[in-house]
């Protein structure tokens, strides 16, 4: 069986990113500078080619995913799958002239980690409402959630039985798959895949807008990692 790519890419900077806010599941757009990262990781995946994509259901990075694609040479047209609550969906059929179309997904389960309360709040207003250290303890530590919010533990208690169920068995089929998501999604992923310690993924840093890419054998080892920084 041939070797399958995962790419990973976190979404380039947000508007909130700009402005130092706790974003998590609030739907902000790609901020100027955002755009830009993400044409210029179009530009240096432009000859990779790519069998399925996803991102998650929040548009920043849904928008990373469409520059990604439209400066992509080997996607000459894609198609979103609309899964579970689409009842009208289900009258399309594929045919052979579809098998060239790169299908899509979007997905809850790859949404940045869910920051409760500290959502829209800037960092710095943060740390003065609640302490900075209580702030650190939230953002760094491994299974403390801020109030009303998810741990990372509880981002890869998602994360990962959906990377199992879902795109496991299209890297198994050697096919090339590409996620564009979050920080924390990212993070919980790539722990899975490199077999890190909650230490050592929390000392991960992921810029927004570099892609990362696994070359992973049948039974889904890192054979090799590129970061096209």
């Amino acid at each position: 069986m041939k070797a399958a790519t995962l790419t990973l890419i976190r979404h380039g900077q947000s508007i909130w990113n700009l402005q130092n806010r706790f974003t998590g599941w609030i739907d902000v757009s790609l901020s100027p500078q955002g755009l830009q990262e993400a044409r210029q990781a179009g530009e240096r995946l432009a000859d990779q080619r790519f069998d399925v994509a996803y991102a998650s259901t929040l548009i920043r990075s849904q928008e990373t995913l469409y520059e990604i694609l439209r400066l992509n040479r080997h996607c000459s047209g894609y198609r979103r799958v609309h899964e579970g609550d689409s009842a009208w969906y289900e009258h399309f059929k594929p045919g052979p002239e579809d098998e060239d179309t790169l299908l899509i997904h979007f997905a809850e389960e790859l949404n940045e980690r869910f920051y409760g309360d500290l959502q829209g709040l800037n960092k710095d207003q943060a740390r003065q409402e609640f302490g900075a250290e209580q702030v650190h303890i939230w953002r760094r530590s491994y299974d403390t959630p801020p109030p009303n919010g998810e741990s990372l533990a509880a981002t890869a208690a998602r994360v990962i039985p959906f990377f199992k169920d879902r795109l496991a068995p299209i890297l198994r089929e050697g096919r090339n798959l590409l996620i564009a998501a979050h920080g924390n999604s990212l993070r919980a992923l790539i722990m899975h895949l490199e077999d890190m310690t909650p230490e050592q993924i929390l000392a991960y840093e992921l810029a927004t807008g570099v892609p990362i890419q696994y070359r992973l054998d049948g039974a889904l080892n890192v054979l090799e990692k590129t970061v096209f920084d």
